[in-house]
Parts: structure tokens; C-alpha cells; sequence
């Protein structure tokens, strides 16, 4: 038997000198096309042991989902590092969608993904007003009490919600905030019949936000696009004037991921 110089085991092959950290990046870097073990298995050269235990760490930090069909896709963690190296990394798509938004309103806009029992913000295009949001790229957001997060469970079975808000507890961020699991579903049937939220200075007292979910090229619903503002600038009327302009958005980024109307995936539900 005979091996590379150096490589300290004979006849090793370059999949199995590659260290812990090399794999890692092959795996990463292969959900990018695959999505099955199998399939990245076969891509990276590694076995499917390896493949299904770097996936399983991956997950469990949130650089990884599953897509409900026994295959993976980035997470909402990778989106965001890529998103903090570089405002536009991985936004080259969608970053034109918030932008646009953005100077239809005049209004800050955020995309965020959902990550495990809350969403983490990939992407925000500040405003043009006088005044900065407080949010920022990387900040992790409740579902129960955000615009974003509403619409985004309202896009679930209502026994995902239930659970979802079982274990989240439901804080009262604000006096708005809504923390009885009932009224909560209650209020999702209206999200999901007029097609946005809004958050009622549910979250942070003062700023109202309206928001409609994005869904991936499965129809799963993995995140949402809010636009945000000063409460007093956003009465019921301008409500109405822009939610459609959020909908259409939130559509359009859906669209950019992939996502057909027509090719819906079966069990991707809302509230009901």
C-alpha cells in the first residue's frame, strides 16, 4: 500500500485526509445544488454517515433546515453571516424587491427568515425618513409579537402554532402584545384571510409595522418582508394604501426563491 507524502495515513484518498472542517464546508456548500443526503453524499465524496452528521450539527446551530420533504436547504444562520459580511451577499435577488419597496413607501423594510421558534433578520433597507429603526441584519425577533412572525404563522397548521406557542411562552413585549394562544389563532384566520399582518405597536411600543410571508420553491412559508414605521405615520387608512404594496413584495421574493402558486406544496397549510 502506498500513500501521498505526508498525508500520514497510505494510500489514503484526498476525501479521507480532509479534515473536520473541510467537510463541513463540502457539505455546506453541496446543500447550495442538493438537498438529499444521498445527493450529497455522492457530491462530496464523503459517506452518508458523515453527510447526515454534519447536517444533523448544522441544524442544530441553524445554518441548515429541513425542507419537510426529508432534504436540507440553507438557513436562516448562513443567510445571516453572509448578510453581516455584506449587505448585498445572497441578496443580489431579492435586495432589488426590498429597495423598490422601500422608495414606493418610504419606509424601512426588513426580510427576515424564520429560525427554529423566531425569525432572525437577513436583510433591511433603512427608510427615507428623519428618523433610524432600531433594528438591525442578525437580530433574532419573536413570532407572536412581530408583524413578520404573524404572517408567518399564519401560513402554519394551527397545530404547529399551538405547539409553537406552548413553547415560546407568548411574552407581553408591550400592553398590545397578544399572549393568549386562543386570541392569538383567532387572529391569525384574519391574517390568513386578508393576506398580511400587522404588528400594532404589538412589539415595540410606538412603531407599526405591516407584513405578508415569503415562501420557498416548496410553498413552505420560511420567513416574511415588514415595512416599518413611526405608529403615528400609519393609521388604519395607510394601512390599507400600502399592505397590498407589502403582499406584492412578499410575493415577488417568494417568486425570486423559487416559488409557484400553482406548484404548492401539499401540507404547507395556513391556520385553520
Amino acid at each position: 500500500m502506498t500513500g501521498s507524502p505526508g498525508s500520514g495515513v497510505p494510500g489514503a484518498s484526498p476525501v479521507d485526509r480532509a479534515g473536520a472542517v473541510a467537510k463541513v464546508v463540502r457539505v455546506v456548500e453541496a446543500i447550495t445544488d442538493h438537498s438529499g443526503v444521498s445527493e450529497i453524499s455522492r457530491s462530496t465524496g464523503l459517506s452518508t454517515s458523515t453527510v447526515h452528521r454534519i447536517i444533523q450539527e448544522l441544524v442544530a446551530l441553524g445554518w441548515v433546515r429541513g425542507d419537510g420533504e426529508h432534504g436540507y436547504l440553507p438557513g436562516a444562520g448562513l443567510l445571516t453571516i453572509a448578510a453581516r459580511a455584506d449587505s448585498e451577499a445572497g441578496m443580489s435577488v431579492v435586495g432589488p424587491i426590498l429597495e423598490k419597496l422601500r422608495d414606493a413607501t418610504t419606509h424601512t423594510v426588513h426580510f427576515a427568515l424564520r429560525q427554529g421558534d423566531q425569525a432572525v433578520y437577513v436583510a433591511k433597507v433603512e427608510g427615507h425618513r428623519a428618523y433610524e429603526m432600531r433594528s438591525r441584519v442578525g437580530l433574532a425577533i419573536p413570532l407572536h409579537s412581530t408583524g413578520i412572525g404573524k404572517a408567518l404563522m399564519a401560513a402554519l397548521p394551527e397545530a404547529e402554532v399551538r405547539l409553537l406557542l406552548g413553547r415560546t411562552g407568548m411574552r407581553e413585549m408591550t400592553p398590545r402584545t397578544i399572549t393568549e394562544p386562543d386570541a392569538m389563532i383567532s387572529h391569525l384566520h384574519t391574517i390568513a384571510r386578508r393576506g398580511y399582518a400587522v404588528d400594532n405597536e404589538e412589539n415595540e411600543q410606538h412603531t407599526r409595522c405591516i407584513a405578508a410571508v415569503v415562501r420557498d420553491h416548496r410553498g413552505a412559508p420560511i420567513g416574511g418582508i415588514s415595512m416599518s414605521a413611526m405608529a403615528f405615520e400609519i393609521d388604519q387608512k395607510r394601512v390599507q394604501q400600502l399592505a397590498p404594496l407589502v403582499t406584492a413584495a412578499a410575493g415577488d421574493v417568494s417568486l425570486a426563491l423559487g416559488y409557484r402558486p400553482t406548484a404548492d406544496a401539499v401540507g404547507h397549510k395556513r391556520v385553520r
